[in-house]
């Protein structure tokens, strides 16, 4: 009997009902009329549907498979893979590193390929299936007590937070009646609380009458927070690498930006609340005045919160609206590239400035998206 040779793509467009084929150790099997008899469900199985199967019948956390499982599965056997997953990926004899592991299983997610569309919308998270497949957080619940109680191994939790999900109402962060409002800020908060205090320190600057003075410092201000900017976002949001392997590290991680990229469209929690913008603000206001001479002082502060304000509201902007084309539609695709496509690099939100001057452009095929 001759065994018929399949490449990856060829399986790949069998991922329907009516024709469901899976990989499981370099042979691929037609399993369309086995999923209606899966006693885990099929809709399980049709989840990787098209997929290599390999690694998720190993995970007992997934699903043990019995003998009798793998006695089934021959039965539907039909061929062979040309070339092994892994080299399909990866050309080269280098081995992968970790990042670009976490990568690829970026690349599985469906929004990976559809990140530069201009109306582009997620498909929203079964949560029900989310849970049972990764054994991370439930969507239902309360997630940093879930978090606070849970017991991850380091990678796994990199690797489940950087996984995007999609809720159509904000997630519950704390579960607190008193907390929980304090983690939700609407995007017209931020103009509405910020720019009133740039222009009282603005007035403070121009009331010393060197208008080209103030003009200059608050225009450095800009600089300063867009340098900042790019500064938080790389060095303290994506710790990745240096986050310690500690239950007590991962919640920290996670409240401080894990959580942004686990639920990146939660429109109430894509801008500081005021709260933690004041307790971060003060030192740097502090510092600000011990740096600057008075007149100064007060207009580059006037000018780190405006560049501030010009980047929260951007940044709900990318999220959440058809951009107009002109500069802000590229940096949509972007920022989205930076959740879907790759999480370290790709740093500047409001520009690519400093990405171009420290070496962290993101590249991306932007023809594929758009």
């Amino acid at each position: 009997m001759t065994i018929k040779e399949y490449s990856l793509e060829q399986v790949a467009k069998h991922a329907s009902e009516d024709s469901c084929w899976v990989i499981y150790q370099d042979k691929v099997y037609d399993v369309t009329e086995f999923m209606q008899d899966h006693p885990g469900g099929e809709d399980l199985i049709f989840d990787y549907a098209g997929k290599d199967v390999t690694n998720v019948m190993k995970d007992v956390l997934e699903h043990e498979h019995s003998d009798s499982a793998y006695e089934i599965l021959s039965e539907y056997c039909i061929g062979t893979i040309v070339e092994k997953p892994q080299e399909t990926k990866q050309k080269s004899k280098t081995p992968l590193t970790l990042h670009e592991q976490r990568m690829l299983l970026l690349e599985e997610e469906e929004e990976s390929k559809t990140f530069g569309k201009e109306d582009f919308h997620p498909t929203e998270t079964d949560i029900t299936t989310d849970v049972k497949k990764n054994q991370f957080l439930d969507l239902s619940k309360a997630l940093v007590p879930q978090l606070i109680r849970a017991r991850y191994t380091k990678e796994f939790y990199l690797e489940q937070v950087h996984k995007p999900r999609y809720m159509s109402t904000p997630a519950i962060f704390f579960g607190h009646p008193l907390l929980e409002p304090l983690t939700k800020t609407a995007w017209y908060v931020i103009p509405t609380v910020w720019l009133p205090y740039a222009g009282y320190q603005l007035y403070n600057s121009l009331v010393f009458g060197n208008i080209k003075g103030s003009s200059l410092s608050f225009v450095l201000g800009i600089l300063i927070w867009s340098l900042l900017e790019y500064l938080l976002h790389r060095f303290f949001f994506h710790l990745d690498d240096y986050l310690p392997d500690t239950q007590l590290a991962f919640v920290l991680h996670f409240v401080i930006h894990g959580f942004h990229h686990y639920l990146p469209m939660d429109k109430l929690r894509l801008v500081m609340p005021p709260t933690l913008c004041i307790v971060i603000a003060y030192p740097l206001v502090t510092l600000g005045h011990i740096l600057f001479p008075p007149m100064m002082a007060h207009a580059v502060i006037a000018g780190g919160f405006f560049g501030y304000i010009l980047y929260d509201c951007t940044h709900y902007y990318l999220h959440h609206a058809r951009v107009f084309k002109v500069h802000f539609k590229e940096m949509k695709k972007y920022h989205m590239a930076h959740h879907y496509k790759n999480y370290e690099g790709g740093y500047g939100i409001t520009s690519k400035i400093w990405d171009y001057c420290f070496g962290t452009v993101l590249e991306y095929n932007p023809t594929k998206t758009a």
